[in-house]
């Protein structure tokens, strides 16, 4: 292996998120604005040769687990023939997925076959017009029909992620936490996070995830530290005793998990981005068919991150070390 991918803080990068497109069948609230989305043009997005040759770049490199986001990455045409030709790369072990679910249930099993270890799904309401509320137009019973095909495809674990916003779907946390009670299901919820848009609207649905643990009080349910599944990455699990399931807390606001980050990501359009949330970009596109340039570009791009993201100044109105993305999520991927 060639030496790992290091930044100046002695982090070891192993793993990196890749954006497949920016486009969505959905409009998520927190993720894109209603109308006005600009769309990258399709000559504007890397293929997949060149997502598989920055791979192959990466794997000696020690970088080992993949995970393909969005947008929606199931919108790509033939996102099953990427997973295979990531599947082929020698030192890849791991390859997940981030959806909404919609599409699964006519992918799930060919995603499956081609190499997918696991997946994860976005799902903020369990109640079928707030769901079409927040995602500006969805259907959760399509949803749910997707967890079921990720079942019977056989992908382990399934995580269901939740964003949790305050006097929007606040009064769901016991019934997410319920699912986990009989099934092997995966809850995650995750802070709201101030991504391309620190607004006061941002703030007023900000909601810490203490609001988990007063629920399972309420509940009386009796909760114990978990070790989750595999991929658990930052989030903090538990299990309410005899659950099959688990559940955990994501939270990159109140509590941020900046000091154990193993993770890089990559544009649908070829930027990298050591960190989620400051502007700082490295376009690798333009440097594809040098294998040494692109190695020497994913250093570059790590020796610029900064030591955590300060979305809790942002919270706070407080002045930050850098600048923030003006990205949205979809812009930059899950």
């Amino acid at each position: 292996m060639i030496e790992p991918l290091t930044d100046s803080f002695g982090r070891i990068h192993d793993y990196i998120r890749i954006s497949v497109t920016d486009r969505c069948n959905l409009r998520c609230v927190y993720c894109m604005p209603e109308e006005g989305m600009e769309f990258q043009p399709h000559d504007q997005i890397m293929s997949y040769e060149e997502i598989a040759a920055v791979l192959r770049v990466l794997a000696p490199m020690g970088v080992s687990k993949v995970r393909l986001t969005g947008g929606e990455p199931l919108v790509r045409k033939d996102l099953e023939a990427l997973v295979h030709m990531i599947a082929s790369i020698d030192g890849i072990k791991d390859i997940s997925l981030t959806t909404n679910g919609l599409l699964l249930p006519s992918k799930a099993k060919l995603l499956k076959e081609a190499g997918l270890t696991r997946i994860n799904i976005s799902l903020d309401s369990l109640q079928e017009e707030r769901y079409a509320r927040i995602t500006r137009g969805g259907s959760v019973h399509k949803v749910l029909k997707g967890i079921e095909a990720a079942y019977e495809a056989g992908l382990d674990p399934i995580k269901l992620n939740m964003v949790l916003m305050k006097g929007f779907n606040e009064d769901e946390i016991r019934d997410f936490i319920a699912m986990t009670l009989d099934r092997p299901l995966h809850v995650r919820f995750i802070e709201y996070m101030p991504i391309g848009h620190a607004s006061e609207e941002w703030r007023d649905s900000y909601l810490p995830l203490s609001r988990v643990k007063e629920v399972c009080s309420e509940a009386g349910w009796e909760v114990r530290e978990e070790k989750g599944p595999s991929g658990n990455g930052p989030s903090r699990n538990m299990k309410v005793a005899s659950a099959v399931g688990t559940f955990g807390l994501i939270h990159p606001v109140s509590d941020h998990f900046c000091d154990s980050c193993n993770r890089l990501r990559l544009t649908a359009d070829g930027n990298i981005k050591a960190c989620l949330y400051w502007s700082d970009e490295f376009n690798v596109r333009r440097v594809i068919d040098d294998p040494v340039a692109v190695a020497d570009l994913f250093r570059k791009a790590l020796g610029a991150k900064p030591l955590n993201h300060e979305m809790a100044l942002a919270l706070e109105k407080k002045t930050q070390s850098h600048t923030p993305t003006v990205r949205r999520m979809s812009q930059i991927g899950g």
